[in-house]
């Protein structure tokens, strides 16, 4: 299996060996566009691997804080009593970059600076660039995505 994320359509396709397209979601990258620096708020480019899968179990919509379940889980009233926080919800696929220079090591490390894939409101649009570097993807499709990858599963941003 293999992830391709095009930052130009925000669109991911789940493909398997063959190159055939298994999935296709609509996503939700940075609205700061491409770039690897840390503190950037960028979605980093090139070729990265699944390094850890979290939130298995949990109910879809679940909080994450620092990649541990708060218990809470999102609505839209708990959304307006706390409008500036960035939502990771339902499951949350932990990025490693596999290029020394470009987004690995040093100041351009994806893994350092937790880009993830995980859900997001579903008050959010997918399809348009809104997050904070991170791939975000409605829930139900996150959660589905979740159970057809493993660690390892390579992710290519570009």
């Amino acid at each position: 299996m293999k992830l391709l994320i095009d930052l130009a359509t925000q669109e991911m396709r789940l493909m398997d060996a063959d190159g055939t397209v298994l999935r296709r979601y609509r996503v939700s990258t940075a609205t700061n566009g491409p770039g690897e620096c840390r503190d950037s708020g960028c979605t980093p480019r090139g070729r990265h691997r699944i390094r850890a899968r979290i939130g298995g179990g949990q109910p879809i919509r679940a909080v994450f804080v620092g990649r541990r379940p708060t218990g809470e889980v999102w609505s839209e009233a708990l959304g307006a009593a706390h409008p500036s926080r960035d939502w990771i919800l339902s499951r949350i696929l932990w990025l490693s970059g596999l290029e020394p220079g470009r987004n690995r090591l040093g100041k351009v490390d994806s893994m350092q600076r937790y880009i993830y894939i995980h859900g997001t409101p579903d008050t959010e649009p997918m399809g348009v660039p809104r997050s904070h570097g991170c791939v975000r993807m409605a829930n139900r499709d996150v959660v589905e995505l979740f159970e057809l990858v493993d660690t390892d599963t390579e992710v290519e941003i570009r």
